[in-house]
Parts: C-alpha cells; structure tokens; sequence
C-alpha cells in the first residue's frame, strides 16, 4: 500500500524526522486554510516543516517542492 503524509502545521512531527523512502504519497492543504478536516483523517501521519523567523506558511507549490525534494534527498542516501 502507499502510506497518506498530510502536511500541517499543528503537526508535532518534522518533515525532516520522518522516513520518506517508502510509497507515499504526500498531501497537501490549501493556501492559508491548510486540509479539510475529513482529508487530514484520512492521512496516516502529519508532518510540519520547521520554519524560523516572522514566515507562518509558505506558497502551496513551494511546501510542495520542499517536501518532495526532502523525499528525493533520503532516497539518494
């Protein structure tokens, strides 16, 4: 099967701490509201990207191209 990773930013664990060199498919929330609540269930685990500084959120397709350059990243190791 393929393991459902939600993005969220009440997520207590990091994009960075979680293994992503299985089949998963990675799901992401709107611009500002983040995944409907039934969407976020369905997800088999959330993860956050831990940011710094005044930035709350990033633009869709940027958290996009971060998580799947974290995933092409641990599978190249």
């Amino acid at each position: 099967g393929v393991w459902l990773v939600g993005t969220s930013d009440q997520a207590t664990q990091s994009l960075y701490d979680t293994d992503l060199k299985g089949a998963i498919a990675i799901v992401m929330g709107r611009e500002g509201e983040g995944m409907r609540q039934l969407t976020e269930k369905e997800c088999d685990f959330l993860v956050n990207f831990p940011m710094k500084g005044t930035v709350d959120c990033l633009n869709v397709s940027v958290s996009a191209g971060v998580c799947l350059y974290e995933a092409v990243r641990q599978r190249a190791e």
